[in-house]
């Protein structure tokens, strides 16, 4: 059973398609959202973000947002995003750099310790 997954960025519009389901990075843990959920709202951590489609699984490498869940659809609303094969080590340092500084703006350092401990995990597990 599909139903509707759409990912954007404030760059472009990264995904629009129909998923089984949609592993998400969120802030007070990973997810996972399949037709029939509950409605949730929730906000993203840096990490890895899957879509899962009959014809296969689709990553973004993403550095925060949002994500609305309904019984229908998943919407997420990307501070960045990129497809997992244009994230080359410029585009890794590039994002890295921006969760450090948007982290940084937070007197919290154990917030700006986790921010960048996710962006590390996520960049391992893209093996860079």
């Amino acid at each position: 059973m599909a139903f509707q997954f759409d990912l954007v960025s404030p760059e472009r519009r990264l995904a629009s398609a129909n998923a089984t389901e949609v592993q998400i990075p969120g802030a007070e843990g990973d997810l996972t959202a399949m037709e029939g959920h509950a409605p949730t709202i929730t906000t993203l951590r840096p990490g890895i973000l899957k879509a899962v489609a009959a014809d296969g699984t689709k990553a973004f490498v993403v550095t925060g947002g949002f994500a609305e869940i309904t019984a229908t659809g998943v919407s997420v609303l990307a501070e960045r995003a990129v497809p997992v094969e244009e994230a080359t080590p410029a585009v890794m340092e590039s994002l890295m750099a921006e969760v450090r500084v948007a982290a940084g703006a937070s007197d919290d350092k154990d917030a700006v310790d986790k921010a960048v401990a996710d962006m590390m995990a996520a960049r391992s597990a893209i093996g860079q």
